[in-house]
């Protein structure tokens, strides 16, 4: 069970707000599942940096010995730095700059997952003048209806993700002429917050499918890698994602050989419900049929109810009233900047700590200085 934040509300208050509180006793319960239950299998781990980059979350995860997900060289830099063994960092992504491919190939890193033709030409020519072989992994689209939102959906045609199954014999064609490539594997990743299972089968059935192909084709993937999207459940904050069931189904439905590695990217469900916004309640404003709780944390800190009409659970830690309904906002110059309309909250006062739950993936990392305002700062569970 994941624990209640009230505890800490004494410490709370002596801090200035708004900051990111992360629960590490919660990330390690986390963690200590996501190992167990894919070392069954025998699944390979690669964390996804980018729904949180925090070094001191990071520096945890890489003690669990999981591999890294980046979308950046800067990501790949920090991964290292926190722990990451090179080997073990794969590089995802549809733009990878010249100079960052030429990092990643100094870092020796693990493999670039390629996304198009012309970024496999690309990657050829720089290992050339590198002199050094690049390994990668083709991303395939597959064609998949994640049933989450449009902005998190990457698995679809016509998505700039990703290669599709048609152009695949053009593909491989092309990479048997290729002197400065090899190719490891193949790679998959059909959107965020997924929270249908049957998505995630069906992605197995294609995957299954393409193996045959490739096998038909004479050509030997050491690496399957089915990717992420795993979702957590956002109105339940003390709830852990379904992780028993998702390597269960990976392990059950892909049918992966002995000389092959399964690979899966949860990134988002590591993280997401070991981290809190936590704000304070500046004004408590009376429109004409609305009641407005204006706090000090706004869309600067945690984009995501703006930019994707996300739904997180907001408790009032101060308060133990009677419920009212309430618009909860933000300070910025957005009529974007809310975080709920209508939503219910313990009455509510000038100065009581309000705390956003599970936003410990895709928040702080998310963070701007739009308005020039102070980026949120960091506090953990074992500093207070």
């Amino acid at each position: 069970m994941i624990k209640k934040l009230n505890k800490y509300l004494e410490k709370f208050k002596e801090l200035p707000t708004p900051f990111y509180f992360y629960d590490l006793d919660v990330l390690r319960n986390t963690l200590d599942i996501i190992k167990d239950e894919s070392e069954k299998y025998g699944i390979k781990i690669h964390y996804a940096i980018k729904a949180n980059s925090n070094p001191r979350i990071l520096q945890l995860i890489s003690l669990y010995g999981f591999g890294a997900d980046c979308v950046s060289m800067n990501e790949i830099e920090r991964a290292i730095s926190t722990g990451f063994k090179p080997k073990e960092v794969f590089f995802a992504g549809v733009g990878k700059a010249d100079k960052e491919i030429v990092s990643a190939l100094d870092a020796q890193i693990g493999c670039f997952n390629c996304e198009s033709v012309a970024e496999i030409e690309v990657i050829n020519s720089i290992a050339k003048n590198h002199a050094s072989v690049a390994d990668i992994a083709l991303r395939i689209n597959p064609n998949i209806e994640a049933h989450t939102h449009k902005y998190i959906t990457t698995g679809i045609e016509e998505s700039k993700f990703g290669i599709n199954i048609q152009d695949l014999k053009d593909v491989v064609s092309l990479i048997s002429k290729l002197e400065n490539i090899k190719l490891k594997g193949i790679h998959f990743h059909v959107g965020s917050q997924i929270d249908r299972m049957s998505v995630f089968t069906e992605l197995c059935k294609k995957i299954n499918e393409l193996q045959k192909w490739f096998s038909s084709q004479n050509i030997k993937l050491q690496i399957i890698n089915a990717g992420g999207g795993l979702g957590i459940d956002y109105e339940n904050p003390e709830k852990m994602p379904e992780f028993q069931q998702y390597f269960s189904l990976l392990n059950k439905l892909v049918d992966f050989n002995n000389d092959q590695e399964l690979h899966a990217e949860p990134g988002r469900s590591v993280v997401a419900q070991c981290g809190s916004l936590i704000s304070k309640v500046l004004y408590i404003k009376k429109g004409v049929n609305t009641c407005f709780v204006i706090i000090d944390a706004g869309m600067t800190d945690l984009i995501r109810p703006a930019l994707y009409q996300a739904v997180h659970k907001i408790e009032n830690l101060s308060s133990d009233g009677k419920i009212f309904r309430y618009d909860i906002v933000g300070p910025i110059c957005e009529s974007s900047d809310t975080f709920a309309k209508d939503t219910e909250l313990n009455e509510t006062s000038r100065g009581d700590i309000i705390a956003i739950r599970s936003a410990g993936a895709y928040g702080e990392v998310m963070a701007s200085r739009y308005n020039l305002r102070d980026l949120p700062y960091s506090v953990f569970s074992d500093d207070i």
